[in-house]
């Protein structure tokens, strides 16, 4: 079934004006940041300095060298204090570099620029790798291997849909660095070889989108294109549905298509025009459970507890804290765990308990799943332990976008069951 046939076409209550009219708040470290050892899925990360080694804003501290390059730079100057292992926003204990803040923001160029307008394709994968540029929508993959074996691409998406609830960062941060923003997209077309570049707004954002087609007024093959304000119109795979009218089998280039995030073009922007690097992360910090919602510019390593704090603090006794949005977001215990640099949003939402009840087979979570998979089936296959069943049912192309929880009439949280499936299928194979 198509998305936008039926039941599937899912309009979500955005609760974007809390914050979508503010201006960035800026958040400033405490006496310490702790930066994340991590790229994705890979902890194997080289450290580069030592303890007792002063850093400055954009010092390279650490890289990844497994499977993909990626660098690491400081987001604050000080002195480095060694390691320590923390809860991390993916759920699970990980290295942190810990780097004691001297109050001074010292800033250093971590790379020398470049013009992209003479700079040849390979130079500009080349610099993106070198530079961590690195996807800043949620999944954090490394940017520059989306255009190393990039061929027959025909459209660029650039993704500033937004679509889960609450999260108004990439709206106010291209309205707010729209230089860098321009400079970024138009470095992306040149390594893609693109025909046309698409960036995706919701049509209910008719202000940005016009916003964005003035920036881009001169470049012939880049528009601002309205989407329908539906969920997850955000998920790459639905955007290359919208926009190209095709389906794909693991990645959208086999159609033709490259889709990076917003905020993404706007870091590579800086990094081409300024030689800087991802140190710090513009995030929502909103829902009923703040006081003061807030879109915020934070230093990587700095505690949920501070920028929280930055925002007027808990509005009630009981929360639930996410790191990310309340549809994919992670629920996490307390607020010890730091900002890194693919988080997009901290939600607060007031810890209000709900009785469920037992499916009701309605079939609703299997209308609306965007992958097209049946999670009342895969819940029955992870009841039985039956991997073989869960295997077939494909429980590991779910996106976990939350949706079918979200419709649940019994008030199932459906998502957890498929995210079991795939966690033992996952320890099946390892």
């Amino acid at each position: 079934m198509s998305l936008f046939k039926g039941p599937m076409r899912q309009h979500i209550e955005g609760f974007k004006g809390l914050t979508n009219k503010k201006d960035v708040l800026e958040v400033q470290p405490g006496k310490e940041v702790c930066i994340p050892l991590v790229c994705g899925a890979v902890t194997n990360i080289d450290i580069l300095v030592k303890e007792g080694d002063h850093v400055c804003i954009g010092t390279k501290i650490a890289q990844c060298n497994e499977g993909n390059v990626v660098p690491i730079y400081a987001s604050v100057s000080g002195t480095v204090k060694g390691t320590k292992k923390l809860m991390h926003a993916s759920l699970r204990p990980q290295e942190h570099l810990v780097i004691e803040n001297d109050g001074k923001y010292e800033k250093i160029q971590s790379f020398e620029p470049v013009d992209y307008e003479t700079a040849d394709r390979e130079s500009l994968i080349d610099f993106m790798m070198n530079a961590g540029i690195i996807g800043l929508g949620g999944a954090g993959f490394p940017s520059y291997v989306k255009y190393k074996f990039a061929k027959d691409v025909k459209m660029l998406i650039i993704n500033a849909v937004e679509c889960e609830p609450f999260i108004t960062a990439d709206y106010r941060t291209i309205q707010e660095n729209v230089k860098e923003f321009r400079t970024g997209v138009l470095a992306m077309r040149k390594m893609a070889m693109a025909k046309e570049v698409s960036i995706a707004i919701k049509k209910t954002h008719q202000d940005l989108i016009d916003f964005v087609n003035e920036a881009f007024k001169n470049d012939e093959g880049v528009k601002a294109v309205g989407v329908p304000d539906v969920y997850p119109m955000g998920w790459e795979r639905v955007l290359v549905r919208e926009l190209l009218h095709k389906e794909y089998e693991k990645l959208p280039i086999e159609v033709g298509a490259i889709v990076n995030n917003a905020e993404t073009a706007i870091a590579f922007g800086e990094a081409l025009l300024y030689g800087q690097a991802i140190t710090h992360r513009i995030l929502t910090v909103s829902g009923h459970g703040v006081k003061e919602p807030q879109n915020v510019k934070v230093p990587v390593g700095v505690a949920a507890s501070e920028v929280v704090a930055a925002c007027g603090g808990y509005a009630f006794d009981e929360v639930k804290l996410i790191a990310g949005g309340p549809m994919m977001g992670k629920t996490i215990v307390n607020d010890q765990f730091v900002i890194d640099r693919n988080m997009n949003a901290l939600t607060v939402l007031g810890n209000k308990p709900y009785d469920s009840i037992s499916c009701l087979r309605c079939g609703q979570c299997s209308d609306h799943c965007p992958a097209g998979l049946q999670p009342v089936r895969i819940a029955q296959a992870v009841k039985t332990n039956d991997k073989s069943a869960m295997e077939r049912l494909c429980a590991m192309d779910c996106i976990e976008c939350g949706l079918c929880t979200y419709i649940c009439p019994s008030r199932l949280d459906v998502t957890e069951n498929v995210r079991k499936a795939k966690r033992q299928l996952a320890m099946a194979k390892k």
